[in-house]
């Protein structure tokens, strides 16, 4: 497979499909939330201002599980059959959470489930090399078990907890799925590319409700999230385990490449999660405590919209993507692309987030008005759709 055609020819019909079953499933889904009272009241943590529905996350899961079951791959691919089982209890998981409220602990026990599933059952979704980065080649089962779960884990929750503004969780999820369709195209792995072209179609008729609906404007939760989470997760790890495929003609200059280039393609989410976990931490409070000190929370507090905040957010997770792109090409080694990744993450998240926190802090007048500058300067934004 090298041709843009044969790449369209396999993604297109998967994220046509997808797209139009949200289409038909997203109303219907919107009475029984509101029936139901299935919704997400405001409060003091909260930034909408209105009861709005929660169970996005359903339609999106259906959406990418028609596209699956209509191309007929996940019969055929025993590999995409585990992942789309980690989905589905990720999906439950979530929605009682978007019901019921159910403990971290309980949360966290189930991601682990999922991923115990995707390392055990699944057949490439273990990190079990690391190709030379930092001196650290082949590991051992009972290193890469753990890696391979905690990695997992690690990615569900960031996915889940950058969701907290119109469009930002979907909107993350639309280019990492992209960035994967590409690469599982070129590593040959067709089951993945009809995985990210179905999930991409889902999110973007999803994101369309969610940023611009009025009547129709509907939450992901936590039922989306996390199964978004669990994508994201798999298409890392089988990305890394994939990479040394014979003829894959990715990273075929230094294969540990793949590394801070699957770790720039999830920087903000994780990076922000370590930032505010630790903090948390710092402060003797839980890691999974609830409080508004993510990225996107300075940005709405400095006056920005929410679709701005998504597009600086999306902008500043590029530019780490864009710079392990240019350490890549400069052939820096992957040791280096590791480092420039690293500190380009943690400079646009805790080094922007804490200097935004010193200036409000000095200077709380002159960071008021420029708030309300930026407030006043946003434009007004009526749903469009329905």
């Amino acid at each position: 497979m090298e041709t843009l055609s044969e790449y369209l020819k396999i993604g297109f019909l998967p994220f046509i499909i997808s797209l139009v079953a949200v289409w038909i499933l997203h109303p219907q889904i919107i009475k029984v939330a509101l029936l139901k009272e299935i919704v997400d009241t405001p409060n003091a943590r909260k930034l909408q201002k209105e009861p709005v529905p929660i169970l996005g996350g359903v339609a999106v899961f259906f959406g990418i599980f028609m596209s699956l079951m209509f191309s007929n791959i996940v019969i055929e691919c025993s590999e995409l059959f585990i992942l789309l089982t980690a989905m589905l209890l990720m999906l439950y998981i979530g929605a009682i959470d978007d019901v019921l409220d159910i403990s971290p602990q309980a949360r966290l026990a189930a991601q682990i489930g999922a991923a115990l599933v995707l390392v055990y059952l699944g057949n490439g979704y273990v990190v079990a090399d690391l190709m030379g980065l930092f001196g650290i080649g082949a590991l051992p089962e009972w290193a890469a078990v753990p890696l391979s779960v905690f990695a997992i884990v690690g990615i569900i929750n960031a996915t889940n907890l950058i969701d907290g503004v119109d469009g930002l969780s979907s909107g993350f999820g639309m280019m990492a799925c992209l960035i994967f369709s590409v690469v599982f195209f070129n590593l040959d792995d067709v089951p993945m590319v009809v995985l990210s072209a179905a999930t991409l179609g889902a999110l973007l008729l999803f994101f369309l409700h969610n940023v611009f609906g009025k009547s129709s404007k509907m939450f992901i939760g936590d039922s989306g999230t996390l199964t978004l989470g669990i994508i994201m997760a798999a298409g890392v790890t089988r990305i890394i385990s994939q990479v040394q495929t014979p003829g894959a003609a990715l990273f075929e200059r230094e294969w540990a490449s793949v590394i801070p280039f699957t770790l720039a393609v999830l920087a903000i989410p994780v990076f922000d999660t370590v930032r505010v976990m630790l903090t948390r931490m710092l402060h003797h409070k839980s890691p999974f405590h609830p409080d508004k000190t993510h990225l996107h929370h300075m940005f709405i507090d400095l006056g920005f919209s929410h679709v701005i905040t998504t597009v600086c957010v999306l902008t500043l997770n590029t530019l780490v993507i864009g710079m392990w792109t240019l350490s890549y090409y400069a052939g820096l080694t992957p040791d280096a692309q590791t480092i420039v990744v690293v500190a380009t993450a943690t400079l646009v998240t805790a080094g922007l987030y804490q200097g935004v926190e010193l200036f409000k802090r000095r200077y709380p007048e002159r960071y008021a008005r420029t708030a309300e500058r930026i407030r006043r300067s946003q434009p007004k934004r009526d749903g469009w759709m329905l």
